[in-house]
């Protein structure tokens, strides 16, 4: 094992190399998988005191979201670099996403399946965004036009939840929990999109119920099966399966440009010197065979 130019090596020159992008991937993936954890943890809390309202356990962090990245917005004092619609429809997306579930077995699976679909939908719109256009935008727009549709919602289906919860500490308290993580959540999902990418972001999330399984254990003092333990080892082992590959794969196709580089700069050097190149393919690489014109 060794490092060499913020890379560590393992297994040699010919072993698996995790680069500190790919270390720093891992990291920000459980961070957010332990955030969602905590979201869960706060939902739990609301639902044991019979409250039930979803749309406005997340319209306070579309709120924060607007007000923060809102904020550096006005102070860039630039315009949209995207249309405005296409927020306005992946901020839909996103709130129903967050929306859909129940407690009927079959329909409450049908709207888990829907919400995970949309969900996924939602991710890679994101990774979109942030990866062409601007993190600080979407976070703006996604917050702004996400806080208008909430708002919408749960004036027309969750105003009469609203109206006969007691605002008690206990209530209070884990609906502030919650808009706290999902705002941390949100802030950091595009920083893991830009590195790794959607797959990455749900891979780690995999790992949430282990979190939940902990929480389990420390809060509510409950015994657990083993198998958790198991299934928590082979996800770990899937993301780092995952993380190699995809470092293999940035690697071959840096090493590929680099090379497309040198023999273009080597072309253009021989065109001003009067000599005419001739490319011959050796297998993925291109050699020069030199004629003097």
């Amino acid at each position: 094992m060794g490092r060499k130019n913020g890379v560590l090596g393992i297994g040699g020159s010919n072993g698996v190399c995790l680069s500190r992008r790919t270390l720093v991937a891992l990291g920000l993936g459980q961070f957010l998988s332990l955030l969602i954890t905590s979201t869960g943890f706060s939902s739990s809390q609301l639902s044991r005191r019979g409250i039930n309202a979803p749309t406005s356990q997340s319209f306070l962090n579309y709120v924060l979201l607007a007000v923060v990245y809102g904020g550096i917005m006005i102070h860039r004092q630039r315009g949209l670099l995207a249309k405005w619609y296409y927020y306005l429809m992946l901020a839909v997306v996103d709130v129903e996403a967050n929306y859909l579930g129940g407690s009927h077995p079959v329909k409450g699976d049908m709207l888990v399946i829907g919400g995970s679909m949309l969900y996924a939908i939602s991710n890679v719109g994101e990774e979109f965004f942030v990866k062409n256009i601007d993190r600080v935008e979407l976070m703006a727009m996604l917050g702004t036009f996400g806080a208008v549709v909430s708002a919408c919602q749960i004036s027309i289906l969750e105003r009469q939840e609203l109206q006969s919860i007691k605002w008690t500490a206990a209530a209070v308290l884990p609906f502030l929990g919650f808009s706290l993580a999902m705002f941390l959540f949100y802030s950091s999902v595009p920083l893991l999109l830009k590195i790794s990418g959607a797959t990455m972001l749900n891979l780690s999330l995999l790992t949430s119920d282990m979190w939940a399984v902990v929480i389990r254990i420390f809060a509510y003092n409950e015994k657990v099966d083993w198998l958790y333990f198991v299934a928590f080892g082979a996800v770990a082992v899937g993301l780092l399966i995952y993380s190699w590959e995809s470092k293999k794969d940035e690697t071959l196709g840096e090493v590929n440009e680099a090379a497309i580089e040198d023999e273009e700069a080597r072309i253009e050097n021989l065109d001003q010197g009067g000599v005419t190149p001739t490319v011959a393919r050796r297998g993925p690489y291109h050699a020069l065979v030199m004629e003097q014109s």
